[in-house]
């Protein structure tokens, strides 16, 4: 409240301060081991200001009243000297009701045999699915959080979240990878992730040169919420106004297959995304950014949505709206039976730096890793390597035939936003040859 009088005093219209005290637990481990295990503590503070129709955004990791004061002031001085934002619109004014649910999502921390625990579970899952040797991470945080605005928002929540990366190993050139994310300790199953890590490093073993080409693809989890990821974040109405979505201009199009409904979720307690307030302080809601194939909406703070002539769908982001849990829904098939669909395809269970070429369009590139599978006849022939998959987000979206029913939630280095994603067969995929 400190911050906000200090904000008033230096004649901003509009002003936020949102705290973060983060307590982290983390574990890594290799070759079956646990190798650091540490607790750290952080503390972020984000001020935003509002001078006119200038807005200025600044962050410290500071405690000290004093010191944020001194933000405050250096971020006006900067603010007062930018030009007036074409997209500026008042901060909501609240108060406002929340779920009481998500607000408090918080528990004590587990002991430390209980993590401990946890690693050997995910260890002894890939290792009885076939794997010599097992690394990862285990990040279990207790995250605190309070918001104070100028529109009258007093707001605080807490929450527990887990995520888990396994890689396992069959040799040097054989891996396996998956990961999940959560905020319920019933919802977690260390085991069974790495039981799918060790199923696909088993799999993968021999891997020869795969042939460039155009194949039907079936996409895993992994790599399925990567591309996911890509969606929502063109979804955001800033990536749209800067000209880095390919979804400008066409709300109300065919964007995607029919089959496919992309829901931005941030009101489900179990999952590891989910905020009972956006960062202007409303109250956040479920909403559907494609619909059976259809580009619904955009996601908006307030100024988006007043350039846009619509209303937030509480996504802030003060400057850029962003999802909060993104889930893949439609799609009732096993993956065997996708794969009984594909006489001559590739299967890619994993991949990493996914990248564009052109941001407006959709084209890019990523290169599979771990598990890259040559599939004929609906069978699995061999393992693969040195292919590199180059094509367009929103022809393999059209190009989408169907999908799992079971689906599973992601989050790890190259997916940031939890992604509940399943296997989903693509027709006609591009795969180039990799140079790296």
């Amino acid at each position: 409240m400190e911050a906000l009088r200090a904000a008033k005093r230096l004649k901003a219209t509009d002003a936020a301060v949102n705290l973060e005290a983060t307590t982290t637990y983390m574990v890594r481990f290799s070759n079956n081991e646990i190798t650091v295990s540490k607790v750290f503590d952080e503390y972020d503070v984000a001020v935003y200001l509002a001078i006119g129709e200038r807005r200025g955004v600044a962050s410290t990791s500071t405690r000290s009243v004093s010191d944020i004061k001194r933000l405050l002031a250096g971020l006006a001085e900067n603010t007062r000297l930018a030009g007036p934002s074409d997209i500026y619109a008042p901060l909501p004014r609240g108060p406002f009701q929340y779920d009481r649910e998500l607000l408090s999502r918080g528990r004590r921390a587990p002991p430390p045999e209980d993590i401990v625990g946890w690693v050997e579970e995910a260890v002894s899952g890939a290792r009885n699915s076939g794997a010599a040797r097992v690394a990862g991470s285990l990040i279990v945080s207790e995250v605190r959080r309070t918001l104070y605005t100028s529109g009258g928002v007093k707001a605080e929540s807490s929450a527990e979240r887990i995520e888990l990366s396994v890689r396992a190993f069959l040799n040097g050139a054989s891996s396996g990878q998956f990961a999940t994310a959560t905020a319920s300790r019933e919802e977690f199953n260390p085991y069974r992730t790495g039981e799918m890590a060790g199923e696909i490093a088993r799999m993968a073993k021999n891997p020869v040169s795969g042939e460039p080409g155009v194949y039907d693809a079936i996409i895993g989890p992994m790599t399925f919420a990567n591309l996911i990821e890509e969606v929502g974040r063109a979804s955001s109405a800033y990536s749209v106004l800067i000209g880095l979505s390919c979804l400008e201009k066409k709300i109300g199009e065919t964007v995607a297959s029919k089959i496919l409904t992309l829901v931005d979720d941030p009101t489900l307690s179990t999952a590891y995304g989910s905020e009972a307030f956006d960062d202007e302080g409303l109250p956040t809601r479920r909403k559907a950014i494609i619909e059976s194939g259809v580009l619904k909406t955009y996601l908006h703070n307030s100024a988006t949505a007043k350039k846009f002539e619509t209303e937030s769908t509480a996504n802030a982001g003060w400057i850029s709206p962003e999802p909060f849990n993104l889930i893949v829904e439609g799609g009732n098939a096993t993956l065997n039976q996708l794969l009984g669909r594909v006489e001559r395809g590739i299967f890619v269970t994993n991949d990493w730096y996914l990248r564009y070429r052109n941001f407006r369009t959709g084209d890019f590139s990523t290169i599979p890793r771990d598990g890259l599978f040559l599939i004929k006849n609906g069978s699995i022939e061999a393992a693969l390597k040195d292919l590199r998959l180059s094509d367009n987000i929103l022809r393999m979206m059209n190009n989408l035939e169907d999908m799992t029913a079971d689906k599973y939630w992601i989050k790890w280095w190259e997916v940031e936003v939890p992604v509940k994603a399943p296997y989903a067969l693509i027709r006609g995929v591009n795969f180039t040859k990799s140079t790296v």
